[in-house]
């Protein structure tokens, strides 16, 4: 083992064969923390996207020709285009960032390409694609695609999407009209064909064995008490080389000791036959642990010693260069427990017919101070420029628009008054009595900023009403058997005053499908604005969510 542990206390936890470590790893660490800890992965994939088109616009029907002797006369064939497609990720800033190139396809107005693009996938982001096809003139198709110069190449259209888009559809298929950027035309005309983009998501396996195992009759390497053991699991390369997966945690003074479950994803170990080594060793704090002993089975053979309920004795392998047998021990090694489960992802269950539903809260007391001068932080600039709360509806709405449907959101206000009216701490921001739903997030906008001329910003700060309207929408939902999870965005720039209220809304929240996101503005809360993630009860998520669609 060498000097692995870097200290004492360090050197004695477990390492790998855990929730976490099955997973893989996770652009957000606090997500991923947060869902992992509870035994499901995060909400990252890697996508595989096939490119396919249809209906390209021929720009080769006077450019190229080739001709045909038959031997007895000679014919003029007109070529079509040799299409190519380049794709693209759009930056917050507008820059495009080049992510690949496929082949080119020879003579085709309906080309299906066979290279992918492989990509992250990461749901707190709205990931922009652009997709742009090329005819390859004839010249430069010995050349490298990746060196080719694409603006001497005819360009033959361009579309866009979010990455949330493709991912969302039910077959995860997306059918794109190529188009002429920049092109002052009307719109049927610019039409260049269409472009099919379909997501895969690159998992060889979502499986995972859990096991407890447990070893008996240990020898004893300490001089003057037993031996502190710990087991470490490794996999078997091609090439005989042993990669560790996993290492339990030490138990002390232990000769017949039983670790805690430990989490093995088929893909992490390569398949269930594949051949894993499973060691024991005695721990020193130095670092030099002494061998208590070995086996070498597969996950297959490990399933099977624990439906039999058997034992398999360790050995401590012979030296090298000696002709002698492996030393068969005493000791022996149980699996307690063996099970499979099949670790769903997130974009499973939006295949399997979940939703996302995104409703939004605003505060209007008035601490905000008077929105119609600048250093209000509800105050409209006319130059466009968003405040901290139209910050907040763009950034939150913007990535949880995609995953809603019929992209109806519920908005409400609190702490104001209406025109001759009483405070509401919960009134809805279309100024309707009846419905509290407005279109799409540029309808939260505009509903907002009517808002600001229609209210009189009061107080006191209560988030109660707006927790309890939302719950009940959420009800609603799970009574009608609806496969939808609800996200509440509260915006605020105060200290909650109905604290006692508010947990009880919670309370009363927490077997539904809703999470609550507080996001405080202003001084009061912090100097820059920032996201608090509150997710209103632990099972609420995976109850009604991270289930197997």
């Amino acid at each position: 083992m060498g000097n692995c542990c870097s200290d004492v206390a360090g050197g004695q936890s477990a390492v790998g064969g855990t929730i976490s470590s099955s997973a893989g790893n996770a652009p957000n660490e606090a997500v991923d923390a947060f869902l992992r800890s509870r035994g499901y992965n995060g909400l990252f994939s890697q996508i595989e996207l096939s490119l396919s088109a249809a209906k390209l616009r021929d720009r080769d029907v006077l450019s190229k020709c080739a001709i045909v002797d038959t031997s007895q006369f000679m014919v003029l064939v007109s070529l079509q285009s040799d299409p190519m497609a380049v794709l693209y990720m759009k930056g917050s800033d507008g820059s495009l960032q080049e992510l690949g190139r496929t082949e080119v396809v020879l003579n085709s107005l309906n080309p299906k390409w066979i290279r992918k693009y492989t990509l992250t996938y990461q749901f707190e982001m709205v990931q922009t694609l652009v997709f742009r096809v090329y005819d390859v003139d004839t010249q430069f198709q010995n050349i490298d695609v990746k060196a080719l110069k694409l603006e001497e190449q005819q360009f033959l259209g361009e579309a866009s999407c979010t990455l949330s888009e493709i991912v969302t559809k039910s077959n995860r298929i997306l059918t794109l009209d190529l188009a002429h950027e920049g092109v002052s035309a009307p719109a049927h005309t610019r039409k260049s064909g269409q472009l099919m983009v379909y997501a895969e998501e690159s998992v060889s396996s979502k499986t995972t064995a859990e096991m407890i195992l447990r070893c008996s009759d240990l020898e004893s390497k300490d001089l003057f008490s037993k031996s502190d053991p710990f087991l470490v699991i490794s996999k078997i390369t091609e090439s005989g080389i042993l990669v560790p997966i996993c290492k339990t945690e030490v138990l002390k003074n232990d000769h017949n000791p039983k670790w805690k479950q430990i989490f093995l994803s088929i893909q992490q170990v390569g398949s269930k036959d594949s051949p894993l080594t499973i060691e024991c060793f005695n721990f020193n704090s130095n670092g030099k642990h002494d061998l208590l002993g070995k086996v070498q089975k597969s996950l297959a053979e490990l399933e099977k010693l624990h439906s039999v309920a058997m034992g398999e004795s360790l050995f401590i392998p012979a030296s090298v260069g000696q002709n002698h047998h492996n030393k068969v021990l005493k000791s022996q090694l149980f699996v307690d427990k063996y099970s499979e489960n099949i670790q769903h992802t997130f974009l499973d269950y939006l295949a399997g017919g979940y939703e996302l539903n995104f409703m939004v809260a605003i505060d209007f007391t008035a601490s905000n101070g008077n929105p119609r001068l600048p250093d209000s932080l509800h105050y409209i600039d006319p130059s466009g420029r968003p405040n901290a709360y139209q910050r907040a509806i763009l950034e939150v709405g913007g990535v949880l628009q995609f995953y809603d449907s019929d992209r109806k959101f519920p908005a409400w206000g609190f702490g104001a008054r209406p025109i001759d009216g009483p405070v509401s701490h919960c009134f809805n921001l279309n100024g309707s009595s009846s419905y509290c739903e407005v279109e799409g997030i540029h309808g939260i906008m505009m509903a907002y900023t009517s808002a600001l001329f229609n209210v009189s910003l009061a107080g006191p700060t209560l988030f109660g009403h707006v927790v309890t309207n939302a719950a009940q929408i959420a009800s609603a939902s799970v009574a009608n058997n609806e496969r939808k999870y609800f996200i509440l965005l509260i915006i605020t720039d105060g200290v909650i005053t109905d604290l006692q209220e508010t947990k009880d809304a919670f309370v009363m929240a927490s077997d539904l499908p809703l999470s609550i996101l507080i996001v405080g503005v202003g001084e009061l809360i912090l100097k820059k604005w920032r996201y608090i993630c509150l997710l209103c009860t632990v099972s609420t998520f995976p109850k009604y969510f991270l289930k197997r669609p």
